[in-house]
């Protein structure tokens, strides 16, 4: 009777181990993870901190592990992250771009209606290129998947620009490629996408966004405006090592906060930058987008479909070959779609995207046959792409029970190789065509806008424009505002601008006709002793952009090359460059003084 009775108690015993073990996972985010994420920061000499998300469902749609945490440090005084930290993510909110467009596709009272094939300037007008062909045939689709001829002109647009200037500057900008040949990136066809909303139905893009997908979903610290970000005291900032020196050790330098890329203006309508580049977010809400993508657009914990059916279909759908070459064994090309690409890792599909933004680095990805998804946000400028990439490909090993790879040392062998070293200016170096006082002026390309070049080296204060209020202004506290970026002994003329990017060009002469080109940011320090920092993105190697002056008689233009390749590493990688006999033929950006 006893041992019946116990055979009588076994299911129900199982039964209660199967509903512990539903209810009380084994957590993929414990103490090992922990520490390993926690030593990968250490060695790096990270300034910054990591967000992750990680979330997994099984074959009846319900989730068995969410998990979202924080680790290390969200700004110079040292708060540290956690799940509710906001970061910005980069390009990761070109799918939000893609998503918003597919609703306007799906709503039925437009006039005419949209889908993925309408041409975008039956749609905008003003929409030209330099290219008739691909000013007539873009379509949305076209713009999504960087299939447009255009490479990055991310230069072109100014903080106080809205999304019509950025449309009417494209067509000034030169294209590198025919339309359709080649897949090259730009951030330009994102803000022109960024238009529809606010053309179409009359709403500003940040708040369509917001009523249409943020909300819906429940993603309440999700947002386009700094303000809001701001606010609730979760925002990180961007954080970036002073000081570095790829030479001597590429992991030294003091902890700083850069400046934020995007216009602290604007609130939740968003800037000029929020299709391309605006989301702010944090790995909580980051946790319910990784359930939603997995549940292609369901809402998790309804039936509520957020995003129209069919639309994260088409955007993973592969159009372009983006690398052809994989950098590791263990993972195939990549096919790019509209924001997404697929590659495979280890023999699995990952479908995934990445962002970069001054001062932060994002991945987010999902493996949908295993049904798993993993977001990793970094605030960390150098290295936090690498250091996602070691996170994430930890984390996916992890929950598929491979044997772990160890990508922290295969990376800090490739970053721990020294840089090739920027050629020496020739110490009797060969004066330009024209003298440094007509050199300096207004300069204007219709793509661009204008720039002024002021004279500024300090061993020659006779050739400062003194007579000229802008630029004494711009020229008469440079000590403070960009210490350190005024190198002596190099006659140097630099122009202020108000990008997103940097904050001035510094021009410096390199030998006869040619000049090397800088992009710097003047930096709030918040310290008394040095209330500014010179941040220098491209300092490291001949990896720059190139000026070459332009001199026939009366005449004065400069062309520069290096602007297509934009902030990023490996951007331009597949982007032919202009070839020519002339200055302007070879120019990328080809600038005329007024």
């Amino acid at each position: 009777m006893r041992l019946q009775s116990l055979m009588r108690l076994v299911p129900a015993y199982l039964l209660y181990s199967s509903l512990a073990a539903a209810q009380d996972p084994i957590k993929l985010l414990d103490e090992e993870t922990d520490a390993f994420i926690n030593n990968v920061l250490a060695e790096w000499k990270s300034p910054g901190g990591v967000a992750v998300a990680f979330v997994k469902k099984n074959d009846q749609n319900q989730w068995v592990d969410v998990e979202t945490k924080g680790y290390g440090r969200a700004n110079p005084d040292g708060r540290n992250v956690t799940e509710h930290t906001t970061f910005n993510i980069g390009s990761n909110s070109k799918l939000f771009t893609v998503l918003a467009t597919s609703v306007l596709i799906n709503n039925a009272t437009l006039e005419p209606r949209l889908d993925w094939h309408t041409k975008i300037k039956s749609v905008i007008p003003e929409f030209n290129l330099t290219d008739p062909i691909a000013t007539q045939e873009a379509t949305l689709l076209d713009l999504m998947t960087h299939r447009t001829g255009y490479p990055l002109h991310d230069f072109s647009y100014r903080y106080t620009d809205v999304a019509t200037d950025a449309i009417r500057k494209l067509q000034y900008q030169r294209q590198s490629a025919p339309f359709r040949d080649i897949w090259q990136y730009n951030n330009n066809m994102y803000i022109t996408l960024s238009h529809l909303p606010d053309l179409l139905v009359g709403k500003p893009f940040g708040r369509y966004v917001k009523e249409n997908i943020f909300e819906p979903l429940g993603m309440t610290a999700t947002t386009y405006s700094y303000q809001l970000a701001d606010s609730n005291g979760q925002r990180a900032d961007g954080m970036a090592r002073e000081g570095l020196d790829v030479y001597t050790d590429p992991f030294a330098g003091t902890p700083r906060a850069v400046k934020y890329w995007t216009s602290q203006t604007g609130g939740e309508d968003g800037s000029v930058l929020a299709g391309a580049g605006g989301v702010i977010t944090s790995a909580a809400d980051m946790a319910i987008w990784l359930q939603t993508l997995l549940l292609d657009g369901v809402k998790p914990g309804t039936n509520q479909s957020v995003i129209p059916p069919g639309a994260l279909t088409r955007a993973v759908t592969g159009l372009s070959v983006q690398v052809g070459d994989p950098e590791w064994p263990e993972n195939s090309l990549i096919a790019y779609g509209a924001a997404q690409l697929q590659i495979t890792y280890r023999g699995h599909l990952i479908i995934e995207h990445g962002g970069f933004i001054r001062g932060f680095n994002t991945q987010i990805s999902r493996l949908p046959n295993e049904n798993i998804g993993v977001s990793v946000l970094t605030n960390d400028h150098e290295y936090g792409k690498v250091i996602g990439e070691i996170i994430k490909n930890h984390i996916i090993d992890k929950a598929l029970g491979l044997d772990p790879i160890d990508w922290n040392s295969r990376y800090k062998t490739v970053k721990s190789q020294t840089p090739v070293r920027a050629t020496p200016r020739p110490e009797s170096a060969t004066p330009p065509s024209a003298n440094f006082t007509a050199i300096a002026g207004v300069y204007n390309n219709d793509g661009y806008g204008q720039i002024e070049l002021c004279l500024v080296t300090p061993e020659f204060p006779n050739l400062n424009f003194a007579t000229n209020s802008s630029c004494g202004e711009v020229t008469s506290n440079l000590t403070t505002i960009l210490p350190g970026g005024i190198r002596p002994g190099i006659p140097t003329l630099i122009a202020e601008v108000n990008s997103p990017w940097f904050s001035h060009i510094r021009v410096e002469h390199f030998n006869a006709d040619l000049f090397n080109i800088s992009l710097l940011i003047s930096t709030p320090a918040n310290d008394t002793a040095k209330p500014y920092w010179t941040f220098n993105d491209k300092s490291a190697s001949d990896n720059a952009i190139i000026g070459e002056l332009d001199v026939e008689g009366d005449r004065i233009g400069f062309g520069f090359a290096g602007f297509w390749a934009g902030l990023w590493d490996g951007a331009e990688a597949g982007v032919p460059k202009p070839l020519g006999d002339t200055v302007r033929e070879r120019a990328e950006v080809y600038w005329d003084k007024q």
